[in-house]
């Protein structure tokens, strides 16, 4: 699918795996979720016997593996499956304090001599790439050119940044193309734009608007408004508003009410995912001290911007905190929450609750600044 610029990449990995012409190892940069779902289906769509998953694919984290011990699992050819995946993520670990000089190099005899029959796809999402790449904020430019020094030199990069505003258009008037029915212009840049670009969320209520329209084959703005913009994200902000305000009964109560509704706890991931969006939006505002809904969309670029119902509300929320380490500290707790739903824990309501309780806590007291090791958000 053709669908521009912003998809140049991920098509060409995709191309790459369903040709069978592969590099040893890949880095997936970047923290577009949409695109990283796209290349992760394609492996093991292309790669992974469906009955052999359970030898054959392997999900790991650099917080609790060594890349020795993944490097050594790599190498050894597996008795019970043909093809071995390694998608391995937490990455930032391998540029933290200290010399990571010999992870690196064993990186680099790995990809020299491999294992033919394994691959090994770095996930590198705790950076963002924005639509226009001279909008990138100094710290994650900073990360960015680190790997390309690094892993980049021995592993192919593959970059996971944000669509571009008419690249995102394309891709519902081609995507329902596909599915035979026609979005028009309007009710493509209007799902678009109410959403703020976010492929994930576009792509499911694209589907959801697909199925409402039924035999009429056709999606118009008036669809787009009835289905899609106005509960689901006032939902999300009425949550940020009571995670800000430390309301923890409230906080609870919106969350309960999310997940009683729509897809219920399959939607888990999704709502995890915005609420991150949301507290790394609140993070620029702060940063870049707006006070108003004019200045928020010069603080906030293409892609990344909130609708424009909540700029009032999202100011509010990120002015309730008083310090960059705060959302730091938020966006920490998602991540970890991010994993720990990705691991299939008994309950994904549990994973969220827990998340929610903590964001709507005040912050454990740190110490002072000089005696913290500065971490990655």
């Amino acid at each position: 699918m053709a669908a521009g610029r912003s998809f140049a990449a991920t098509d060409r990995f995709i191309a790459e795996v369903e040709g069978g012409k592969l590099r040893p190892a890949y880095v997936l940069i970047g923290d577009e979720v949409f695109f990283r779902d796209r290349c992760r289906a394609a492996v093991i769509q292309h790669l992974v016997a469906p009955d052999l998953r359970e030898f054959s694919l392997y999900d790991l984290d650099l917080s609790d593996v060594s890349i020795a011990e993944i490097l050594d699992r790599a190498q050894t050819p597996s008795l019970m499956a043909p093809f071995q995946v390694f998608f391995i993520r937490g990455v930032k670990n391998l540029y933290g304090r200290g010399s990571h000089k010999e992870e690196f190099a064993a990186v680099e005899a790995y990809c020299k001599n491999p294992n033919p029959n394994a691959l090994l796809i770095f996930v590198a999402d705790h950076l963002s790439i924005p639509a226009d790449v001279r909008r990138m904020d100094m710290q994650d430019k900073d990360r960015y050119d680190r790997i390309r020094e690094t892993l980049g030199e021995v592993c192919g990069i593959i970059e996971l940044g944000r669509v571009d505003e008419g690249d995102g258009i394309r891709w519902v008037i081609e995507s329902g193309q596909a599915q035979g029915v026609k979005v028009e212009q309007d009710a493509a840049r209007e799902l678009v734009d109410s959403l703020g670009s976010d492929m994930m969320l576009i792509g499911n209520e694209l589907e959801k608007l697909i199925l409402y329209v039924g035999e009429k084959k056709r999606i118009t703005v008036g669809d787009v408004e009835t289905m899609v913009l106005s509960a689901k994200q006032r939902s999300l902000y009425e949550l940020t508003d009571a995670i800000s305000a430390k309301d923890r009964s409230r906080a609870l109560a919106v969350l309960d009410a999310m997940l009683s509704s729509g897809d219920g706890e399959d939607a888990a991931i999704g709502h995890l995912y915005m609420l991150a969006k949301t507290f790394r939006q609140m993070l620029v505002i702060l940063e870049k001290n707006v006070r108003d809904s004019r200045a928020i969309w010069q603080a906030l670029w293409q892609g990344f911007r909130v609708p424009p119902f909540a700029a009032e509300d999202i100011i509010r929320q990120a002015r309730r905190y008083k310090s960059r380490r705060e959302l730091t500290r938020a966006l920490r707790l998602i991540a970890r929450a991010d994993l720990a739903l990705r691991s299939n824990p008994p309950s994904k309501r549990m994973v969220l609750e827990n998340l929610i309780l903590q964001l709507s806590s005040e912050a454990p007291q740190l110490a002072p600044a000089w005696q913290q090791e500065e971490l990655p958000v």
